[in-house]
């Protein structure tokens, strides 16, 4: 079960969001929440693909609805950054989409999906731009935890490097 907070914190953590009752990038809404429902904007075939993964999810006029209740945190970080990344500024959604297929410098893939996106959406992609940041720094990027710190931390340590402070 996933909760409000939850999904305020999953779209605040992409970047230039703003939360004025709904969720918006470049002004363009991509998530409301509406009775303990969230509804996410996506291109069809990932309503599609969010109504064949969630049984309870259902369609609107742009998009899928589904109730908090029945998204586990996982799925609902994925679906909002999906919803995100349809209409985020062509800037944004290039830096971010290159994070999560890998395309981020010389970060060790190892690190995961959702630390390499957090990074990405920080501006960070390589090692160098890592070891300006202290580990209280990474740890409050979302969907960064202490096994992705640890695999950047040996990562520099590899080539003499340290985090900050």
């Amino acid at each position: 079960m996933t909760t409000a907070a939850q999904l305020r914190k999953s779209a605040l953590s992409l970047p230039e969001t703003a939360d004025g009752g709904v969720f918006t990038v470049g002004g363009a809404v991509f998530a409301t929440l509406v009775d303990k429902q969230v509804t996410l904007r996506l291109p069809a075939a990932e309503v599609d693909e969010m109504l064949a993964a969630h049984p309870t999810a259902t369609r609107t006029g742009d998009g899928a609805r589904v109730p908090l209740a029945d998204i586990d945190g996982r799925q609902l970080n994925r679906w909002v950054w999906r919803a995100w990344l349809a209409h985020a500024p062509e800037h944004l959604a290039r830096t971010s989409a290159a994070a999560v297929a890998g395309e981020s410098g010389d970060l060790p893939r190892a690190i995961g999906r959702p630390a390499t996106r957090a990074l990405g959406n920080a501006g960070i992609t390589t090692l160098d731009q890592v070891a300006t940041m202290t580990e209280a720094e990474l740890l409050a990027l979302h969907g960064m935890g202490p096994k992705a710190v640890r695999i950047l931390r040996e990562a520099l340590a590899e080539t003499g490097r340290t985090l900050a402070g």
